[in-house]
C-alpha cells in the first residue's frame, strides 16, 4: 500500500481552556506560522470535536521538522501558554504528547 507524508494525531483540550486554545489558534501569531513552515511542515489543518482536536500535517522529514520546532524560540512561547491546555503530557523528550496515528487508507 502506498503512504503519504501526511503526520496526524489527536489531543483533547481541558474543558476550561477550550475557547482560549480555540482563539489562539483562530489567530496564530505570524511567527508560529513562519516557524512550521521553515520547518518543512505543509497543508496542517487542525479539526474540532468538541474538545478533542485532530491535527494532520504534510512533511517530508518529521523528526527534522520536530527537532527545527523544538529550538524555536517562537514556539517554545507557544507551547509554554498551549501546554497546560492539553490533557496529559506536553514533554516533547517523551514518546508522548505526540502519538502518532497510524495511516491505513491513502487515495492520492
Amino acid at each position: 500500500m502506498n503512504r503519504s507524508n501526511k503526520f496526524a494525531w489527536t489531543w483533547s483540550i481541558k474543558e476550561q481552556f477550550l475557547e482560549e486554545y480555540v482563539s489562539l489558534h483562530l489567530a496564530p501569531w505570524p511567527e508560529i506560522m513562519e516557524e512550521h513552515s521553515k520547518a518543512g511542515i505543509r497543508n496542517y489543518s487542525i479539526f474540532q470535536n468538541g474538545t478533542q482536536f485532530f491535527y494532520c500535517f504534510e512533511c517530508d522529514d518529521v523528526e527534522a521538522a520536530f527537532a527545527y520546532i523544538a529550538q524555536s524560540e517562537a514556539c517554545n512561547r507557544w507551547n509554554a501558554i498551549t501546554s497546560k491546555m492539553v490533557q496529559g503530557s506536553f514533554d516533547f523528550q517523551e514518546a508522548e504528547p505526540i502519538s502518532p496515528m497510524r495511516e491505513v487508507f491513502y487515495l492520492a
